[in-house]
């Protein structure tokens, strides 16, 4: 080879590789940049430590159960005592998960470091290759639970410990999942639904879930959404849930439907870990893409939100493993002026839970999920009457979670043991 030839191999190669390193430091810069508000706002403090003095050192925690509803009673060493109701339908399946792989790890903790015992729990015992909900379902019921326990000592509503109050009262849409029936027998049961609770928005589902471009049955999807708007009018605000039935092509198709009938959102148009398939057709259409429910990774969710693959974040609080990670994600989607319309647990009280944590936020979506409330539970709260007037609920402001179970039957709950 000759002295020029080699001398200009060299210097293309030179070239190429500075061309490249150039191309990749921008491309570097342009991730930061586009992640930067949403990592400061996940870098922000969610926990309000100031209202301790001094240190809250869990003594005990006691997974309580009575037929298949599961009491987590946490207490401290100064008699302090704080109750969750977990979410029952898994807890059923994920209480020895609870018993050996999330409740040691608590115990002796001070619950003032919640926030950051939260990490730690992840880690401890290789609890990572549990994530989802075998996972986060037991870490949120004892959370809760903490929580309760704090806010009572602080005299603090769980959204006070949390954030600030934006929303006293939330207005709810009516959730309903009627599958499997005729588009006319659904409007039959959806305005059934509507009616109990007057609530000025209401959600349907459609496609078959997670079917691969099934309806269920076959043309129901196409049916209905016409149907719905034409029952309920122009001022009925209408979401729409698919819970992942399309391909990209389909779940495109399907959305041009849903923008035609004015519908407010398209809630996992694609399977939930279907990330870049999530963002083609958010790009692609321009209803709002929501969606969340079904994530267990704070990364994951960094992706969706810094990529503006979603347009609404639904964290569930259950599946996500509690009311700060969830907060974590509010705020992250909050500095990408993302709203965020958490998703809830149908047993137990999840909706309580959802209740305090939309009151915290700012940036609560307009309307909320209301599936009722437990009628298995006997409680009473001085602060709300926990019922839907004219589709607003009032969230209750009492310390902790802002209500009392009744005695008699906490005591019938026995505790689980492995």
């Amino acid at each position: 080879m000759s002295l020029k030839r080699r001398d200009f191999i060299k210097s293309t190669v030179a070239t190429v590789t500075f061309a490249d390193i150039a191309a990749a430091s921008l491309l570097e810069r342009d991730e930061r940049d586009k992640y930067q508000k949403v990592d400061d706002a996940f870098n922000h403090k969610v926990l309000k430590r100031e209202f301790f003095n001094s240190p809250v050192i869990i003594k005990s925690i006691k997974l309580l159960r009575y037929d298949d509803n599961f009491i987590c009673q946490v207490r401290s060493n100064d008699g302090a005592e704080g109750l969750a109701v977990s979410n029952n339908d898994q807890m059923k399946s994920l209480y020895p998960i609870c018993l050996l792989r999330v409740r040691p790890f608590f115990i002796g903790k001070d619950a003032r470091d919640l926030e950051s015992l939260l990490d730690k729990v992840y880690v401890y015992k290789s609890n990572y290759k549990l994530q989802s909900l075998a996972l986060w379902i037991p870490v949120a019921t004892i959370e809760f639970a903490i929580l309760d326990m704090l806010g009572k000592i602080a005299g603090k509503s769980i959204g006070e410990l949390i954030g600030e109050i934006y929303n006293h009262k939330i207005n709810v849409y009516q959730a309903n999942n009627f599958r499997g029936k005729s588009a006319q027998e659904s409007i039959s049961l959806i305005r059934k639904n509507v009616e109990e609770t007057n609530a000025r928005a209401l959600k349907i589902k459609i496609g078959g879930r997670m079917s691969a471009d099934y309806d269920d049955p076959p043309g129901r999807t196409e049916k209905l959404i016409p149907l719905v708007r034409e029952t309920f009018g122009s001022d009925m605000t209408i979401y729409a849930d698919s819970n992942g039935s399309y391909t990209v092509n389909e779940a495109i198709r399907i959305g041009r439907i849903l923008e035609e009938y004015k519908i407010g959102f398209y809630e996992e148009p694609v399977p939930f870990d279907w990330y870049e398939e999530t963002k083609i057709v958010a790009d692609t259409l321009d209803i709002q893409i929501a969606g969340g429910e079904q994530e267990a990774s704070m990364h994951n969710f960094r992706w969706l939100i810094g990529n503006k693959a979603l347009q609404i974040v639904q964290p569930d609080m259950f599946y996500f493993g509690g009311m700060i990670r969830s907060m974590k994600i509010a705020q992250m989607a909050h500095a990408a002026r993302i709203r965020c319309i958490p998703h809830i647990s149908g047993s137990g009280l999840g909706y309580l839970y959802m209740m305090h944590f939309v009151s915290a936020i700012p940036n609560a979506g307009p309307y909320h999920e209301f599936k009722g409330f437990s009628k298995n539970i006997p409680l009473t709260c001085p602060t709300s009457s926990l019922s839907s007037d004219d589709g607003i609920i009032t969230v209750p402001s009492g310390p902790g979670l802002g209500i009392e179970i009744d005695p008699d039957f906490i005591h019938k709950h026995k505790p689980v043991s492995c």
